[in-house]
This record gives C-alpha cells, sequence and structure tokens, in this order.
C-alpha cells in the first residue's frame, strides 16, 4: 500500500459525506424518479427495433409530443435538486405529465417512464424539509449547581456549619410560630442554654417559681 492511500480513502469519505448531508436537504429521491421517467417517454417513439432481419419503427404521429414530456420532466426533476421550493409545482406537473404520456407516447414509454414519473411526482408533493433538533429542557426537580434549589450560592443553610467552624458558633435553629391553635415546633437546644425554671420571678425571666 502506498503512503497516498489513507488520504484518498480520507478524501472520498469526506466527499459521500458531503454529498449525503446535500441529499438529505433536498428531494433528491423523487426528482431522480422523475427524471429517470422522461428518458423512455423521450426515447421509445424514436427508437427502432431489430428483430432479425425485420426493423420495427415504434414512431408515431405525437413523436415530437413525447419527445417535450421526456424533456419536461428530466428538467423538473432536475429542478427539485437545486430549486426545492418548487417541489409541489413540480411534483403536480409531473404527474400531469405522466397521464397525458398514456395516449400521446406509448402507453407513458411502456408503463416504465409513466410509473417513474407517477412516483417521483407523489413524492415531491409529500417532501418537507426536516427539523433543526431542538435542545432538551433540563429536568424538573433536578438543580444545575451543587446547591440545593432556592438556596443561593455562598450563603449558611440552616442547621449546618462550615468546616472548620466550632460547634458553638453554629446557628441553632429557633421555633417556629405556631400561630392560631397547636403547640409550636420548638428545635432542640443544649441543656441548660434556656433553662429558666430555676429563676426567681424578682428577675423578671420568667413567672415561674421554683418547687418548694
Amino acid at each position: 500500500m502506498s503512503a497516498e492511500t489513507p488520504a484518498a480513502e480520507g478524501q472520498f469519505t469526506r466527499r459521500r459525506l458531503q454529498f449525503r448531508a446535500w441529499r438529505g436537504g433536498r428531494p433528491f429521491w423523487a426528482g431522480l424518479f422523475i427524471a429517470l421517467g422522461g428518458l423512455p417517454i423521450a426515447y421509445f417513439p424514436y427508437a427502432n427495433l431489430q428483430i432479425g432481419h425485420l426493423t420495427l419503427a415504434m414512431a408515431t404521429t405525437a413523436g415530437a409530443g413525447s419527445l417535450i414530456i421526456g424533456v419536461l420532466l428530466v428538467v423538473l426533476g432536475v429542478s427539485l435538486w437545486f430549486q426545492k421550493h418548487v417541489r409541489v409545482f413540480a411534483g403536480v406537473a409531473a404527474i400531469l405529465l405522466a397521464l397525458v404520456s398514456i395516449p400521446v407516447s406509448n402507453l407513458g414509454g411502456f408503463l416504465i417512464g409513466f410509473l417513474l414519473a407517477l412516483i417521483g411526482g407523489a413524492m415531491a408533493v409529500s417532501w418537507v424539509p426536516g427539523e433543526p433538533p431542538q435542545a432538551e429542557p433540563p429536568l424538573e426537580g433536578r438543580g444545575t449547581g451543587a446547591a440545593p434549589e432556592g438556596v443561593v450560592p455562598g450563603t449558611a443553610v440552616p442547621g449546618t456549619r462550615a468546616p472548620g467552624t466550632p460547634a458553638s458558633d453554629a446557628a441553632v435553629p429557633q421555633p417556629r410560630d405556631g400561630g392560631d391553635g397547636g403547640s409550636p415546633t420548638q428545635a432542640f437546644a443544649p441543656l441548660g442554654a434556656n433553662d429558666l425554671s430555676g429563676t426567681s420571678p424578682a428577675n423578671g425571666a420568667n413567672g415561674r417559681h421554683s418547687a418548694g
């Protein structure tokens, strides 16, 4: 193997991918079927079939009409490759020309050109351009960062302390207001931190007397 073989294969692959991308953005197969359908319609009226020493001419009185129909079908097929916005007009025109070719051009090129043009016209009318892929929305209930939802990054979460912070400096959760009815939910605190049961009423801390 020569040193140019990998480069040639890479260029062939690149050309093939470019052709595939070009083909996917237009009704390529519809144009190909319509163009191929015009060839037998235009050819058979001017062809001569040789059977031994016998020459059979298949020309008809409408040979010029067959040639015009075949050329128009080829033009419509090529137009679909480079002018995809005329796909509806080209498809309908190809179907009408295929129907006209039945009485004019030897049953539409012995039904070969008629069927090819009819299938290609239907494909051209039904073809629509593809939509570009859309970005997927983020899943619900899943945050984008490491912090919980609703918490600004860099702020402390109640009930937690930063690494290296003493336990005494950590924020102590406060009881929530009970509102109307029901006992409020109180958070646990270190023993003796808020114990005011042994104080006297004179200091005004609370209104309860110690037992005895």
